[in-house]
């Protein structure tokens, strides 16, 4: 199935291949034909050297053609199988792109990464072998058994004796083997999963002293990997020696089958065409055992590439749940609306939100707090769509966000994870990364950066806006990674801004004038603020206050401590009694 995603080009290709493969299969086959000659020839009482000669010639003018045929097929074949990976990388890719956090979430990160990597190397050397010698053997081992068909039938049998053998081997070593193939795949999943873990983690692990914990789990994922592809490799390991015995043993039985039938000939003469008959079928011969040898070569690496076509095409096959939808011509005022939106994570039985109604009006700020797994978070995942709501609507200036296409949509908003991300490359860049849609000018990322009180650290580096950001922003600390991605949001200069708990790095003084700067900055955009400390949203228009996936009180700072006892609670647990004027 994974074919179809060959183009007509590669196809023609294909077609090429294989009538230069039946060119050079036809000079190697015709080899033997001049080798039998040439014995005849030599044997002969009236040896005529310039038969010989001419004979010769002809044997090395085909053994070098079918060099150059060679030459040309590994070009053809390389060529075709990276234009081919290149493609499905780039499918996979592409998919990937389009998924929603809920296929992310079903395959992991550490599955797609194999599936994009170790995976489409399997499919990429299978199709560069399979064109060298899937096409070629089954090629050779026709034509050379239609060479044999007229000669001596106890060679014949001898021959079909030991290709039953062969394939009888083959049988049984593929029933063994694909099964274990299948499994490695997933197995490698696993070895990457937790390679990545320990890396990601590794200022946890050694704050814990945890190094050797990290090692056994690496250890027992390595063990289980490589003790599956021994378990496969041993069995394949017997196929070459058999093969070999094979071989021998056919070309030991076709000189003695030889010698006996020479044994029995009277006629000085008819030995000698015997004779010769016997060096070409045994050339045959071996070129038709080499077929099915060349075809073991294959099935032992055809397993793994038929599972790592599934996977691949399980990526490219899966339709993200969340999709474009027709478009609209909404005005970008910033307005965002929760009506009776109830939520569910994909999997799960329970619902985590529960008849979410408010509005964010534009230029207004609406705060979300409640107690860790309230569904804050949850609440604004939906307005971008990372997520869709399981039931009601969010709109988004008055429309449905199921109605915009996704990136006129996140267009319209400037998001701040929680967990900040920096890209690999410069603070330039990752502050520019807000705004794709056109170049950013210099002018607009001193702002943003100055917005996000960001400016005294990034001109204290000695490249400044130019300094190098390592991946992942391991070079820079927690605040610096918050500011910055705060800078990248407004760079893109939003009708909405959602900071989910986007100040938690910040120490209270830079958390304030951070906010206050926001405030006159971007005053004429509405802003959606997930926080867990009432110090950062007290000086909302509305405050939201969640309560295991409820709504349990809106309205302002003062209003809630008078209305909402969880407010007040959370409240209490931040600031005394005098400084709450209670």
């Amino acid at each position: 199935m994974i074919l179809k995603y060959l183009r007509a080009r590669e196809w023609a290709a294909i077609a090429v291949c294989v009538v230069l493969i039946a060119c050079m299969v036809y000079l190697e086959l015709e080899i033997p034909g001049y080798m039998s000659s040439i014995t005849t020839e030599i044997v002969s009482p009236d040896t005529d050297m310039d038969v010989v000669y001419g004979d010769g010639g002809m044997m090395l003018l085909c053994a070098f053609g079918s060099l150059v045929v060679s030459i040309v097929v590994g070009g053809l074949a390389a060529w075709i199988a990276t234009s081919f990976s290149k493609r499905l990388r780039e499918l996979e890719y592409a998919r990937v792109q389009s998924f929603s956090l809920e296929e992310m979430n079903r395959f992991s990160t550490s599955s797609l990464i194999t599936r994009s990597t170790n995976d489409i190397t399997q499919i990429q050397m299978t199709t560069a072998m399979g064109l060298m010698i899937m096409i070629r053997a089954p090629i050779m081992a026709v034509w050379a058994i239609m060479k044999i068909l007229d000669k001596n039938w106890e060679w014949t049998a001898a021959t079909a004796v030991a290709v039953v053998v062969i394939v009888t081997v083959i049988s049984v070593i593929m029933i063994y083997a694909i099964p274990r193939f299948k499994k490695i795949q997933g197995l490698t999943d696993n070895v990457n999963r937790v390679t990545r873990e320990n890396l990601a983690g590794i200022r946890v692990v050694r704050a814990y002293n945890a190094e050797s914990y990290q090692e056994e789990k690496s250890e027992v994922a390595n063990r289980e990997l490589t003790d599956t592809n021994l378990s496969a490799n041993r069995a394949l390991a017997v196929m070459f020696p058999t093969m070999m015995l094979v071989m021998n043993g056919l070309a030991l039985s076709i000189y003695w089958i030889g010698a006996i039938l020479i044994d029995a000939t009277a006629m000085p003469m008819d030995r000698m065409v015997l004779f010769s008959d016997m060096v070409v079928f045994s050339s045959y011969a071996m070129q038709i055992v080499m077929s099915f040898i060349m075809l073991v070569m294959i099935f032992m690496i055809l397993p793994r590439a038929m599972v790592a076509s599934k996977r691949i095409q399980e990526v490219i096959n899966t339709e993200p749940s969340v999709r474009d939808g027709p478009g609209t011509d909404a005005p970008r005022q910033g307005t965002v609306e929760f009506r009776n939106v109830s939520f569910r994570y994909p999997g799960t039985s329970g619902d985590v939100l529960h008849n979410i109604s408010f509005t964010a009006s534009k230029g207004e700020t609406v705060a979300f707090i409640g107690s860790t797994g309230s569904g804050k978070t949850s609440i604004v995942d939906l307005v971008p769509r990372f997520y869709d709501a399981t039931e009601g609507q969010v709109l988004v200036d008055g429309v449905d966000v199921r109605e915009y296409r996704l990136q006129d949509l996140r267009d319209r908003i400037g998001y701040v994870p929680q967990k900040a991300f920096m890209f690999k490359g410069t603070i330039d860049s990752n502050v520019r990364y807000g705004d794709v849609s056109a170049e950013a000018t210099e002018e607009q990322v001193v702002r943003a950066v100055r917005i996000a009180q960001a400016t005294e650290f990034v001109e204290r580096k000695e490249g400044q806006y130019q300094s190098e950001v390592a991946h992942g922003g391991t070079n820079l600390s927690g605040g610096q990674k918050q500011r910055l991605s705060i800078a990248r949001a407004v760079c893109r200069d939003p009708e909405i801004y959602i900071f989910d708990d986007s100040f938690s790095a910040l120490d209270y003084r830079t958390d304030r004038v951070l906010r206050e700067t926001l405030r006159r900055e971007i005053s004429d955009a509405t802003t959606l603020i997930v926080a867990q400390r009432i110090g950062t949203i007290m000086d909302a228009d509305r405050i939201v206050v969640i309560d295991d996936g409820e709504v349990v009180g809106i309205g302002r700072h003062e209003e809630l401590l008078r209305t909402c006892p969880v407010y007040l609670d959370i409240a209490r647990s931040q600031f005394s009694e005098e400084e709450l004027g209670l």
